[in-house]
């Protein structure tokens, strides 16, 4: 094949498009912007990006796809009450919305129809911030080669939110009104509500900082498993494994955490070597096991009745 040599462009993610005359020439456009589900290749050629997402690309994905299920489940049970038969009704319609949402975006995503989609290889952290990244020659004019290198990881949080919002619409008021007759007028729609505040959130958190996320959301899921595990036992009196056992809520909510464990465990290590990955599940129990050997020493009211006595 022949090549029609030119000049390399500037910039980090500026390139040329390529324009096959025949099958044995390639002549190259000029530098610019490369078309969505391309980007630069070492050469500074746009190429079609025709690769499969990593391990760490779907769990980075599936951290993302989490993120408004938790969230509703959170505000379901904070508003149902003690007393609502309606909170599991409800967490199952929240998991069946985001479950149909994921599905349907990936069937519209590229290729269409199918349940995998094509992508770019994520290199380095400025591969989501490449509006950063447009180069100036002169100081004074601007080549704007914004585009997703990181395609579809970044807009396609973006269409499984919107999935995910028009679907609560649409099944999560009927619902609601039907079956939550255990509570107020006032207090029915107000999980709602906490969606319609943190699907924004979310997008905005996804437009600004997805890069950060997609290099540190192992760490964030471990961290804040580990810290939601800790203020939720201490809330609910948890001191010993028969206080664990007289509800099955408790135990349902630490299986969930356990879950989240073994999620970021996974994700740091991306079981790249099982031999010595797979182990590493066993500290999944650790911490609410450590939790539970210890608690009796930091009771409060031990605390302060051996400090008035002098211990």
């Amino acid at each position: 094949m022949t090549v029609d040599i030119q000049p390399a462009c500037l910039g980090l993610y500026c390139g040329r498009t390529v324009h096959y005359i025949n099958a044995s020439t390639e002549i190259y456009g000029d530098c610019g912007v490369c078309p969505r589900g391309q980007r630069t290749d070492g050469d500074k050629i746009c190429r079609e990006c025709t690769g499969s997402p990593g391990h760490y690309d779907w769990l980075y994905l599936g951290f993302m796809a989490m993120l408004p299920l938790v969230l509703h489940w959170f505000f379901i049970e904070w508003y149902s009450g003690k007393k609502s038969s309606s909170a599991l009704f409800q967490h199952l319609t929240a998991l069946f919305e985001c479950s149909v949402a994921a599905i349907v975006t990936l069937l519209v995503s590229d290729p269409v129809g199918f349940l995998y989609i094509r992508s770019c290889k994520v290199v380095m952290l400025s591969d989501w911030y490449t509006m950063l990244y447009n180069p100036s020659p002169d100081y004074i004019t601007t080549v704007h080669c914004t585009h997703e290198a990181v395609y579809p990881l970044y807009t396609i949080v973006f269409i499984y939110y919107a999935f995910c919002l028009v679907l609560m619409m649409l099944l999560r008021p009927l619902l609601v009104k039907k079956i939550a007759c255990g509570l107020g007028k006032s207090d029915r729609f107000k999980s709602i509500y906490a969606a319609l505040y943190f699907f924004p959130i979310l997008t905005v958190l996804q437009a600004v900082g997805g890069g950060l996320l997609y290099y540190a959301f192992p760490y964030i899921i471990l961290v804040l498993s580990l810290v939601t595990l800790a203020v939720y036992m201490s809330a609910s009196e948890v001191e010993s494994f028969k206080d664990l056992l007289v509800r099955k809520k408790r135990l349902v909510v630490l299986s969930s955490h356990w879950l989240l464990h073994a999620y970021g465990i996974i994700s740091i290590s991306k079981l790249e070597r099982l031999g010595q990955d797979l182990p590493l599940l066993a500290l999944v129990p650790a911490p609410a096991l450590f939790y539970l050997l210890t608690a009796k020493y930091t009771e409060p009211s031990r605390i302060l009745s051996e400090g008035a006595n002098g211990h």
